[in-house]
């Protein structure tokens, strides 16, 4: 299992804050989980389409597309932050 956890604009759009999901054997990096979550449509489709500003970190360090995911990881999906 590995444990989403969603942030700001993208626990509002999806309604909910985290979620524990068992990965198809295809899904092997944040490339691929976000091409998967994509598949449910909808505002999933919308939220993390290409070229939306989203940052992923996995076990709590900003991951790249390469970033592997592994059983029991925990991977946050959020949008990027600013400030000054």
């Amino acid at each position: 299992m590995v444990r989403i956890v969603y942030l700001a604009r993208l626990r509002d759009a999806f309604g909910k804050s985290a979620e524990q999901v068992d990965l198809p054997g295809d899904v092997g990096t944040v490339a691929a989980l976000l091409t998967w979550l994509r598949t449910r449509g909808g505002v999933w489709a919308h939220e993390l389409a290409s070229g939306r500003a989203v940052r992923v970190a996995v076990n709590h360090d900003v991951a790249q597309a390469t970033t592997p995911i592994g059983h029991d990881d925990e991977v946050a999906l959020f949008p990027p932050v600013t400030g000054g």
